[in-house]
């Protein structure tokens, strides 16, 4: 028996082994979170200095790529037995081998993120062509929701390949009708663009950011319109819940915006998992 016949004969087998793919995956989903912004800045300061007519600057070279993995803050290079997923962290206690700087916690926690979401979606989804679609969005909303928790960006690197992979997997469809997927995405941007220009008109402030249009756009192309009314709901509440409390219990500055991306992001994984439940749970609730 092969592999790929144990993985559909075997439901344990399949999520055992997807897990352990998201958990590897999760190591690499923590340089992009650490990187692309990055990249992004150094972007922006070069095209900033080519407007203003200045030389360009010597810079070592930057990607997700090189240069090798290394420790922030002293610059130790990583040895591979260290970068293990989750395992890594745990065998160093948190800390530098090096140097003894303590390890963001945020490392092993989107390793796990990744893996445990591998799983649930090799749980609900099984062996099929939607498997490796839904682990596509839900480690890119994972990557997405850290960037946006850390930097307040949703990178256009992200989000619009999302977007068009959507559309590209209604042809099939995967999980939306191309007709579903197109009203989806530009409904899911029209939604929230219209609702910046409200706040922003009635209150001369910027309510969002225009990484959240295109998020939602991405969502409603892969899951269709029918999931934005509850991806916009879900994500609405949690966000008004968690901001009230940040003001109340933390004493966040109001005057300080609090990202909607990784709402929107664990909106959008929830209704990829249960969007018809939760859209019936919904409309059971306005009779």
């Amino acid at each position: 028996m092969t592999l790929l016949d144990g993985l559909r004969s075997s439901p344990a087998l399949l999520i055992s082994l997807t897990a352990l793919l998201g958990l590897i995956v999760g190591s690499f989903l923590n340089v992009v979170i650490y990187r692309l912004p990055r990249m992004m800045e150094r972007a922006w300061k070069r095209d900033a200095r080519e407007a203003l007519e200045l030389p360009a600057l010597d810079e070592a070279p930057f990607s997700l790529l090189r240069p090798a993995s290394c420790c922030p803050s002293c610059g130790t290079p990583i040895k591979p037995w260290h970068n293990v997923p989750l395992f890594g962290w745990l065998f160093l206690r948190g800390r530098c081998a090096a140097c003894g700087t303590a390890i963001p916690a945020q490392y092993p926690l989107v390793e796990l993120a990744a893996g445990v979401m591998a799983g649930v979606c090799a749980w609900h989804f099984g062996y099929g062509p939607q498997l490796p679609a839904a682990l596509a969005l839900s480690w890119t909303l994972l990557a997405l929701a850290v960037i946006d928790l850390r930097t307040q960006l949703l990178p256009d690197d992200l989000t619009l390949p999302l977007l068009w992979l959507g559309l590209l997997l209604a042809l099939f469809p995967v999980f939306a009708g191309l007709r579903d997927a197109v009203l989806g995405a530009m409904a899911g941007y029209l939604v929230l663009w219209s609702i910046y220009w409200l706040f922003k008109l009635t209150t001369g402030k910027e309510g969002m950011g225009y990484g959240d249009f295109k998020l939602l756009a991405a969502l409603g192309a892969w899951l269709g319109w029918q999931a934005l009314p509850t991806i916009v709901l879900l994500s609405s509440v949690v966000g008004a819940v968690v901001g009230v409390g940040l003001v109340l219990f933390r004493r966040h500055d109001r005057q300080i915006p609090i990202p909607f991306g990784p709402y929107l992001a664990a909106a959008g994984w929830l209704a990829l998992l249960y969007g018809h439940d939760l859209s019936q749970l919904y409309l059971q609730s306005l009779r």
